[in-house]
């Protein structure tokens, strides 16, 4: 298989996010979107490198459609984990609010996990990222959450957004994974599965 073979695969998405979408179609792909409802469970023993990991997989293993020739099932999951605690979707915009004070003047990891499955082949990675903010005013976060969603996002944030070009100092590793898609890994990783 060759570099350009890739790009004859369509991905078939597990997920109804627009980022992952996106990401994926600036990637040069073509994307079918699907949703398989899966619960967000996990081992109380997992370390965080392994829990978006198992979630991604057990996303992967629920979605029992047959895949065509052509076709890649990738399933992803994205936490955000501060102090080794899980950040996950605010409820409302006061636990949104407690989250971006939380993550103010600290470092925090950002874990994407992802499985890809071509036919019986399959492969799971993970990525890593470490987030820097700088102290946040109640001002900014505030209007930070005035005048985006932070609700839909965990940990709070979207890096992509405004909160990221004004209060993020540095981020060591991949801003795409922050986003919700470790794009160079999951390149990898595909050019290794089709290959296989």
């Amino acid at each position: 298989m060759s570099f350009n073979d890739l790009f004859s695969y369509t991905i078939v998405l597990n997920s109804r996010s627009p980022r992952r979408k996106q990401l994926l179609e600036q990637m040069g792909f073509m994307v079918r979107t699907v949703k398989t409802q899966t619960s967000e469970t996990y081992p109380a023993d997992l370390t965080m490198e392994a829990i978006p990991v198992f979630l991604a997989k057990k996303k992967g293993q629920a979605y029992k459609e047959e895949l065509l020739e052509k076709e890649i099932l990738l399933c992803s999951d994205t936490m955000v984990f501060l102090h080794n605690k899980v950040l996950g979707k605010p409820k409302d915009k006061q636990e949104a609010k407690t989250m971006l004070q939380s993550l103010s003047n600290n470092k925090h990891s950002v874990i994407s996990g992802c499985y890809i499955r071509k036919g019986e082949k399959e492969r799971l990675f993970y990525e890593k990222t470490e987030v820097y903010f700088k102290p946040l005013s109640t001002s900014t976060i505030d209007y930070y959450i005035d005048k985006y969603t932070p609700l839909d996002k965990a940990g709070a944030y979207g890096i992509q957004e405004w909160i990221g070009m004004v209060g993020v100092e540095k981020i060591e590793g991949s801003f795409y994974n922050v986003m919700g898609l470790p794009t160079i890994a999951l390149f990898d990783n595909l050019l290794e599965l089709i290959s296989l």
